[in-house]
């Protein structure tokens, strides 16, 4: 007997996120055959609650159950920046590292981008706006209706920039230079 049944597509679905102390957005993209589709996106909010440990510990069990729902393989988030105020980065760090936390707790593995990163990544333009990552992602995966908050789109931007630096000639992600990509094809650079 001849087996008709044509084989399973391998995919890999990729949770981004862009943390936040009042709106952390988060996208996931399904990746199947090194094409890459959108299968959801949007914010946590968390300015309706008062204090920093309730939005910690609002963070973690939302990011908990997207991946619960969702199942991810990995998880892609943006790095905290300076700004001008300390204290905000020392809280955005903190949201930031609850999403870690979340990951691990699930054995997903994770990778951080620099902000200037996932930009170029998906724009060219490591200082595009965030208007600009938004309509970029739009036009990439076909997004019909934009989301209120463009937190939601730097979520999704995260998970894009890993999925184009996973199907980089040049290696995995995190590991993309002339000097690894030499490393790994002895005999092809002179």
């Amino acid at each position: 007997m001849v087996n008709t049944e044509k084989p399973r597509q391998s995919e890999t679905i990729i949770l981004g996120v862009d943390p936040g102390t009042s709106i952390m957005g988060y996208g996931l993209i399904k990746v199947v055959e090194k094409q890459a589709g959108l299968l959801n996106f949007g914010v946590i909010t968390l300015s309706k609650y008062d204090s920093h440990e309730q939005r910690l510990k609002i963070i973690f069990d939302r990011i908990s159950n997207i991946m619960a729902e969702f199942k991810p393989d990995f998880m892609a988030i943006e790095a905290p920046f300076f700004g001008k105020n300390v204290q905000s980065m020392l809280k955005l760090g903190r949201a930031q590292g609850v999403a870690i936390a979340a990951a691990l707790n699930r054995d997903i593995p994770y990778i951080e981008y620099a902000p200037k990163r996932i930009k170029q990544s998906i724009t060219g333009s490591g200082s595009a706006s965030k208007e600009q990552v938004a309509g970029m992602l739009q036009s990439i995966l076909k997004i019909k209706e934009m989301p209120k908050h463009l937190d939601a789109t730097d979520g999704l931007a995260a998970a894009m920039c890993y999925f184009f630096e996973m199907n980089s000639p040049l290696g995995a992600p995190g590991k993309t230079s002339w000097k690894s990509f030499i490393s790994k094809n002895p005999g092809r650079v002179s």
